[in-house]
């Protein structure tokens, strides 16, 4: 006879009654003996076997949910709980809906750029700027610019005064590889 071995994974998948970490025990799921009561108004009710709180819940018609499973002995509250789980979605749907999405918005130039190319760049820059995006102004050097990496840094120093009343210089230009990058935060 063989002898079945399980890895870890496998062994946590076979119990299907198994708790989520960020799920609430209701109703029959709760399995203390003696639980503390909260009533649907928030008033203490006391210390009580969970079979008796159950009862108290179902006459009420609404759910027994475990809020503190840490506590001695576990806090139960009297609630709907499908009421309360849509209220938590709503609220953590509002939550996501005023945060704020930086974006990286990237202006490539060159080391040799001409007067009107770097000022088309710049206007570009100055819109990313003032929609609140953060800019990363980089400039790649092709075979023997590597040797004048000065002349980047001096293209992109001017860079930086160019949009000084919009952005500020998040990152000094830093040489990786074959490229020179510098990051502009918008001014707040």
């Amino acid at each position: 006879m063989k002898a079945i071995e399980l890895n870890f994974s496998e062994k946590n998948n076979l119990g299907g009654d198994r708790i989520k970490k960020n799920e609430l025990q209701i109703n029959e799921e709760i399995r203390d003996r003696e639980i503390r009561l909260i009533d649907v108004n928030g008033e203490m009710l006391g210390v009580m076997p969970a079979k008796q709180a159950q009862e108290l819940a179902y006459t009420k018609k609404l759910d027994l949910v475990k809020i503190a499973p840490n506590g001695v002995p576990p806090v139960c509250k009297i609630m709907d709980y499908g009421k309360y789980m849509f209220e938590l979605a709503k609220k953590e749907k509002e939550a996501k809906k005023n945060q704020k999405i930086i974006t990286v918005k990237e202006v490539r130039v060159s080391a040799k750029i001409e007067e009107h190319d770097f000022d088309f760049k710049v206007k570009n820059a100055i819109k990313f700027l003032k929609d609140g995006d953060k800019v990363k102004v980089s400039i790649r050097f092709r075979g023997r610019e590597m040797r004048y990496t000065t002349v980047g840094e001096e293209v992109l120093g001017k860079f930086a005064d160019a949009v000084k009343d919009v952005g500020v210089v998040d990152k000094k230009p830093k040489l990786e590889g074959k490229s020179m990058i510098m990051f502009l935060n918008p001014k707040a």
